[in-house]
């Protein structure tokens, strides 16, 4: 009973300590260095600023090695998991913003008490409800998601997304044949070549961490970022305030309205709880009412938020030369430099987010994009203020993360244990990723999951226990109190690279055609589920959905026809 409350404590059966402990501890050793980089670029992927990653690789994968079943599992942030995150959430919140990160370390949380609640109750068969082909379709469509999403850091331009990732990537494309920044071009192609070429040479060598340094020192070393904050009155381009001007209004405007229906809609959901609770229901009318004015609070706001758009596309377009005296600098447009102006070469450009533009404090920028200040120490350690209303709003999402996420850390666990030998324990593993993500979401961490690169790490690294999951966290704790400074010249093209390295070991197009040729059906139940999951992205639960209502139609179909032989003596005996 003791083991199965602490599973850790089976590590210690047998322990060699002298030769054990000098192995966990190199592994552990060996996949923080994958981790920490890693981490911080799955952030960004998930909507959150780059040092969320590093909350996110603190606890979980202590707490999952501690308490699961796997010695080698490799728990943090995974990129299926991160996409998925953020696609479910930006419906709620501005990506970024201190709103977004709030969902998403509630959204951790419930992804926890689903994960942790199934290993209580021994479900742990559920995961069983999705099947291989519709995983297999998923899969490819989210490495391929997942992959171009990070063109735009690769070529260093800004664009909106749009409701379909396709439509982005268009927007990407015609943002980069409008300008494409060269050195964040080669940096992002640096960053993969020295990867490539390390793996080949030697997969022992940490070829992430290596890459990460290179292109920091590079970036430091060269002045790769290069910003500038000045004042309107310092850019000397005709109509720029103009733009600047309707642009602020139209944000202003989507805020107002925002604000306006979130009051409207919180009064009309107490009214329609009032009628409930009452035997005299109040008047049907003032409900249509409100819902009437909810859906033109809708319109209003959807009609700014493309005015925004607008406005925004052609501003992040406008391109500026600058002129450095002293410590001021002043700007033109590209093509309107007045003569006798000498200029620094560099091409600016402003830099434009969601909220208004401050006049006063303009930031241009006439270099590439780095991760910036990373805040040095651990993040402070509290439980989630959820709400009832906000917990059912998760929920649904929270599901199928739960059961992806898992997923894929049973798939990885049962993988390295036909190799060392180890008894797999689904229940068990549910337990401790769901403790994983509880105890993550009080550091500020989000859905994290069994990753199969660092587990790969882990295994040929020599780990014998779940301590070198342990070494690896303590890794991250010194990295966030004493070296977070040494990250701030890296590179977003960098991170663009580790992610798109990462996710090229998820493409398998064998696995359509062995679906294929095992049952025919399978095959295009796998081809559907990734059609539809690349169509309605960055929306990923439509394609699981899709693809589990065609497994269970295919499964009762074939349920009500089953297959009756018939058998009889032979007439010769």
């Amino acid at each position: 009973m003791l083991f199965k409350i602490f599973p850790f404590l089976l590590w210690f059966k047998g322990y060699k300590t002298e030769m054990f402990w000098k192995q966990d501890l190199v592994a552990g050793v060996t996949v923080a260095l994958v981790l920490i980089p890693q981490s911080m670029a799955y952030a960004q992927l998930a909507g959150l600023p780059a040092y969320y990653g590093l909350y996110a690789a603190f606890l979980p994968p202590m707490v999952a090695a501690l308490f699961g079943s796997s010695r080698q599992l490799g728990t943090g942030p995974v990129a299926v998991v991160s996409l998925m995150s953020a696609a479910s959430l930006e419906p709620l919140a501005t990506a970024g913003s201190q709103e977004f990160i709030t969902y998403s370390i509630m959204l951790a949380l419930v992804v926890g008490l689903f994960q942790f609640s199934l290993g209580v109750l021994r479900l742990g068969m559920v995961v069983n409800f999705l099947s291989h082909p519709v995983i297999n379709g998923f899969t490819n469509a989210a490495a391929i998601i997942i992959a171009s999403s990070q063109f735009s850091k690769f070529f260093g331009v800004y664009v909106d997304k749009a409701p379909h990732h396709y439509e982005t990537m268009i927007r990407v494309v015609q943002a980069a044949c409008d300008y494409t920044h060269w050195p964040t071009l080669l940096y992002g192609i640096g960053a993969v070549v020295i990867m490539v070429i390390l793996k080949r040479i030697n997969p022992k060598i940490p070829a992430v961490l290596v890459a990460v340094a290179v292109t920091t020192l590079l970036s430091w070393a060269t002045g790769f970022n290069r910003d500038a904050q000045v004042t309107l009155s310092a850019v000397h381009v005709p109509g720029i305030e103009k733009k600047i001007k309707d642009f602020n209004e139209a944000v202003t405007m989507i805020n107002h309205h925002g604000q306006e229906r979130a009051d409207l809609g919180k009064a009309a959901e107490d009214l329609h709880n009032a009628e409930l609770d009452v035997h005299g229901a109040p008047p049907p009318i003032e409900i249509l009412e409100m819902e009437g004015k909810l859906a033109i609070l809708t319109g209003q706001m959807d009609h700014a938020k493309h005015k925004a758009h607008l406005l925004r596309t052609e501003l992040r377009r406008m391109k500026f030369k600058g002129m450095q005296e002293e410590e001021k600098y002043t700007f033109y447009a590209k093509g309107d430099i007045p003569s006798g102006v000498e200029t620094d070469g560099r091409i600016w450009r402003l830099k434009v987010g969601n909220k208004p533009l401050d006049p006063e404090n303009l930031l241009l920028t006439g270099g590439g994009a780095i991760v910036g200040k990373v805040p040095e120490g651990l993040p402070s350690l509290s439980m989630p203020d959820i709400t009832t209303k906000s917990f059912f709003k998760l929920l649904p999402t929270a599901i199928i993360i739960s059961l992806l996420g898992f997923m894929e850390a049973i798939a990885i666990a049962k993988a390295m244990a036909a190799k060392t030998g180890q008894k797999i324990d689904a229940n068990q593993e549910l337990i401790g990723q769901g403790l994983a993500n509880i105890l993550g979401s009080c550091g500020s961490s989000y859905a994290s999951s069994g990753s199969f690169s660092r587990s790969a790490v882990n295994l040929q690294a020599g780990a014998v226990t779940g301590i070198s999951s342990v070494v690896t966290s303590l890794m991250v704790v010194l990295t966030l109190l004493f070296f977070t400074p040494l990250l701030y010249h890296l590179p977003q093209a960098t991170l663009a690279a580790v992610i798109m390295m990462a996710v090229i070991g998820l493409i398998n197009t064998s696995g359509f055609v062995h679906a294929w040729k095992a049952q025919r059906y399978d095959g295009i139940i796998s081809a559907i589920t990734f059609a539809v999951t690349l169509y309605f992205a960055p929306h990923l639960d439509k394609g699981i959905m899709v693809g589990f209502a065609l497994s269970m139609g295919v499964f009762l179909y074939k349920s009500m026809r089953p297959v009756v032989a018939e058998l009889s003596m032979n007439e010769e005996n």
